[in-house]
């Protein structure tokens, strides 16, 4: 017999595209819809996207980027290494608390673990960090450089990383990404 109290969680899809007229369904039609434009930083676009579509509308999304140890890695101490990059990641204001997002980052992370690097990362305003914090990830204590235009800047967002593998240990170093963020 069918629960109607506790229906199943929406299905989250994976997404061909992620347009800006979606962005906009999802945060409505506002300037800074992640509320980061205060940073200046210019953002690399996501290669694999995930969402949720309640009665045909999205409302909820996360996107991947996978940095390769060629050129646009991310260095530790110096070291080369590939991280998958989580951004994008929204949920439409009138559907918060729900579960979405844990929903859509959670798929994902599971798609994520199939590209290879041993860690996601993502960067984040500090009000949100106690949200990814239940979802597993966890802060970095140093600061973090990302190349932009005019050269490499400090992170002003909180760096957050989450292991794709069992005993994935993050490395101890100095953290620079050496392309834009995702």
């Amino acid at each position: 017999m069918a629960d109607h109290l506790h229906p199943p969680p929406p299905a989250v899809v994976r997404l061909t595209h992620y347009t800006e007229a979606e962005k906009t369904e999802i945060l409505g039609a506002g300037t800074d819809p992640f509320g980061v434009a205060y940073t200046g930083l210019t953002w690399l676009p996501k290669d694999h996207h995930f969402g949720v579509r309640l009665g045909g509308r999205l409302v909820a999304h996360a996107g991947l980027l996978r940095l390769t140890c060629a050129p646009g890695a991310l260095s530790i101490g110096g070291d080369s290494t590939e991280v998958v990059g989580v951004g994008g990641v929204a949920v439409a204001p009138d559907v918060r608390g729900r579960g979405l997002a844990r929903q859509v980052v959670a798929a994902a992370l599971d798609h994520a673990r199939t590209m290879g690097p041993q860690h996601g990362l993502l960067f984040c305003r500090r009000p949100l960090v106690p949200l990814y914090e239940r979802l597993d990830w966890r802060a970095l204590d140093q600061d973090v450089h990302v190349e932009q235009p005019d050269g490499p800047v400090l992170m002003p967002l909180r760096t957050m990383v989450t292991p794709l593998r069992d005993r994935a240990g993050w490395p101890d170093g100095a953290v620079r990404l050496l392309s834009f963020p995702m």
